[in-house]
């Protein structure tokens, strides 16, 4: 297990039942800061059900908490959190400088912009390939530009977790290299715990730095050589 500059994420025996069924039991894992650590499994596996237990929105047993690299908690920490989907209106004239105004400050967009504001959210934005986009109403974004809008919204500012559900879903393939650029640089300059659930095996076999495959409960997790390798994979991937 690698050395974490500063925090790591440990998830400690979580359970999750919902209405009787049992969704996840005793899964327990470390995430570190600068590195990207994928879930993978089958439709069903509990993958986004674990998202919801570390967001809090689900209630579970178990804990989930941060260490600095001395194994200390360190206390509360930010989270940012990409979604799979955003539902928004076509017809809304709010724009992405408003989205991302209501998400990450308590200014009101109402009022008139601030030329200093202005020019951060755009230096930001450029990290993501979208300051082109800045003044663009929301509902007019591509699947790929509204992805990299959300991820864009979620490290500002830059949380010590960074959460992403599937966030690529129904984005096209140009869209899709670009987002996973994008990761790969933010894993280079912030120092995050990354957390990744995806179906795409490929990306996730050159550029996860840990792989956690659950079946309701943690089948194998290491590199993604180990996993990519044993009969837990295999069996949940034939044929992959």
């Amino acid at each position: 297990m690698s050395n974490c500059g500063l925090h790591c994420l440990k998830i400690n025996h979580i359970t999750v039942s919902v209405g009787g069924a049992l969704l996840l039991k005793d899964v327990s894992l470390h995430a570190h800061c600068g590195e990207l650590t994928a879930l993978i499994g089958r439709n069903g596996a509990g993958k986004s059900t674990l998202l919801k237990a570390i967001l809090g929105e689900l209630p579970h047993t178990g804990n989930v908490e941060f260490s600095g690299h001395d194994g200390r908690p360190a206390g509360k920490l930010r989270i940012g959190y990409v979604p799979q989907t955003l539902s928004v209106d076509a017809g809304s004239p709010a724009t992405v400088y408003d989205m991302i105004q209501s998400l990450t400050s308590g200014y009101p967009v109402f009022l008139p912009r601030r030329k200093k504001t202005v020019e951060r959210l755009r230096a930001h934005l450029a990290r993501f390939n979208a300051a082109q986009l800045i003044d663009k109403p929301v509902g007019r974004l591509s699947g790929g530009e509204l992805q990299r809008v959300l991820l864009a919204a979620a490290t500002l500012p830059p949380p010590d977790l960074l959460v992403l559900d599937e966030p690529v879903s129904g984005v096209d393939q140009a869209g899709l290299q670009l987002f996973y650029t994008i990761l790969e640089q933010l894993k280079a300059s912030c120092d995050m715990v990354m957390l990744l659930v995806s179906h795409d095996l490929d990306f996730v076999r050159a550029h996860a730095d840990r792989v956690v495959l659950l079946d309701r409960g943690v089948e194998v997790s290491g590199s993604p050589e180990t996993v990519f390798a044993s009969e837990a994979f295999r069996r949940a991937f034939p044929g992959a």
